[in-house]
């Protein structure tokens, strides 16, 4: 893993709008490629994983809390304007933008390591915001000088899309690297093609359980492409995909950043709380620190504020200390994709003990003892056909505590249980975001109509 240094969150290249580019790959600009590839991992980790995408996650998935009154993001007030940076900031230009630039001057230079790497992002990122926002623009996107109002592509295309440039990066990682090669700015693997070859296969595995209930698919079609994925995926925590953090100036977890006072009053969650306490999960000590009154204590959405946030846990430096690593992808989270789908093909009883060795893997990972592990995964229940997805959704969502990853299964699967806020507006956790205040404006398209209770193409849940 390599660390972030101070400094590598200044962005330096495409700071345009996403369509205002010249993208031909006949005559790639002359910039480096160790030039970008950095600052669109820090885009991906700090402004996407971790920017609103993260924080909305956690709110409206009980994970976290935010002390003010409502209405608020917590209570699902979340509108065009509030989505407008990452739509048009983060993602089209700062990520879309930047890759495709960097795999184009990467390709005409025959350095496959960079136009791999490239592939897995574009991937990540796209997977990211068309479970946010379904149709988007891309196949058509970057090409302004023939299509002057871009068109928006289906969800099913953008996954069949997914799939293809995962598959391509297989390609451009098993050829020759190319006289440049990723080192210390590929702050995800440091350069190791091993490691990346692994991710594209985690991926291929979590986004084949993605589409288990979607239109045209069957759970059992997409369990079979999940294992057949993960039999080259992640073997070990080593694996994890994750961005390191100095903790220097610049250079801050964006989870810390996130829960500072500025932030508006972060705490965490009742449900959360509650659900960890009552199952005396050892892990709680090292997600959540304890309140001014040394107790484990959540406040629940729709509260009036609280006139001391030290009377509520906060998050634990583990996940939000300054230097604290951000987490993309994880061992555990493939061995609950793994569990999942094994249930789907086997049973239960076959899937009970990689769903074991996968709360296991979280606890190594936190730095839980053994011992303590053991004790808590035999106070789990036995795996049944009625309570096993519910048993390994849930703990998976302890497990992607903090990410994007738990707002999908939830949608996919139900689960966890959560109760939503309720008032005389909305009664229900919403389905999707709305898209950016500038889409209507400047590119208008049919889709723009939808409202936050709209499913994308996926959710049929």
């Amino acid at each position: 893993m390599i660390y972030l240094v101070a400094g590598s969150v200044l962005l330096g290249t495409g700071c345009k709008k996403f369509l205002d580019i010249n993208d031909d790959p006949n005559n790639p600009p002359s910039v480096q490629e160790s030039m970008m590839l950095g600052p669109v991992e820090v885009t991906t980790s700090t402004w996407v994983v971790g920017g609103y995408c993260g924080i909305i996650s956690s709110y409206w998935m009980q994970q976290l809390s935010l002390n003010q009154s409502t209405p608020s993001v917590e209570s699902y007030n979340v509108t065009p304007p509030d989505v407008e940076n990452t739509w048009s900031w983060a993602l089209y230009p700062h990520v879309f933008n930047n890759l495709n630039t960097m795999i184009d001057v990467a390709r005409s230079r025959h350095n496959n390591r960079y136009v791999a790497i490239g592939k897995v992002l574009i991937a990540y990122n796209l997977a990211i915001t068309t479970d946010l926002w379904g149709n988007i623009p891309f196949s058509k996107g970057f090409k302004v000088t023939t299509v002057k109002q871009t068109p928006y592509d289906k969800q099913e295309e953008i996954y069949a899309t997914i799939d293809q440039t995962l598959d391509s990066a297989l390609y451009y990682i098993a050829q020759p690297a190319g006289p440049a090669v990723p080192g210390t700015e590929d702050y995800i693997y440091g350069g190791k093609m091993d490691q990346w070859k692994k991710l594209v296969y985690m991926l291929k595995a979590r986004y084949a359980m993605r589409l288990s209930k979607a239109p045209g698919h069957t759970p059992g079609e997409q369990a079979d492409k999940a294992l057949a994925a993960l039999a080259n995926g992640f073997s070990d925590n080593k694996d994890n995909a994750a961005v390191a953090y100095t903790g220097g100036g610049q250079a801050e977890s964006p989870w810390y950043v996130n829960t500072q006072d500025a932030a508006g009053g972060v705490v965490m969650a009742q449900s959360f709380i509650d659900s960890l306490v009552s199952r005396k999960d050892p892990r709680l000590s090292v997600i959540a620190a304890k309140s001014k009154d040394s107790v484990y204590a959540g406040r629940r959405v729709g509260d009036a504020p609280a006139p001391d946030l030290e009377s509520f846990s906060h998050v634990n430096e583990f996940y939000a200390g300054a230097a604290a690593s951000l987490y993309l992808a994880t061992y555990s989270e493939a061995l609950f994709i793994k569990a999942e789908a094994t249930f789907i093909k086997q049973g239960a009883a076959a899937a009970a003990p990689i769903y074991r060795s996968a709360i296991a893997q979280h606890m190594t990972m936190l730095g839980i003892s053994p011992e303590a592990q053991q004790t808590y995964i035999a106070s789990r229940p036995a795996l049944t056909t009625a309570n096993a997805l519910e048993q390994i959704i849930t703990e998976k969502y302890i497990a992607n505590f903090l990410s994007p990853e738990v707002y999908n299964d939830w949608r996919r699967t139900g689960f966890p249980v959560l109760k939503p806020y309720k008032d005389e507006v909305v009664n229900s956790i919403p389905r999707r975001w709305p898209y950016p205040a500038s889409e209507p404006l400047t590119n208008p398209q049919p889709d723009q109509k939808v409202t936050l209770n709209d499913r994308v193409w996926w959710d049929a849940n």
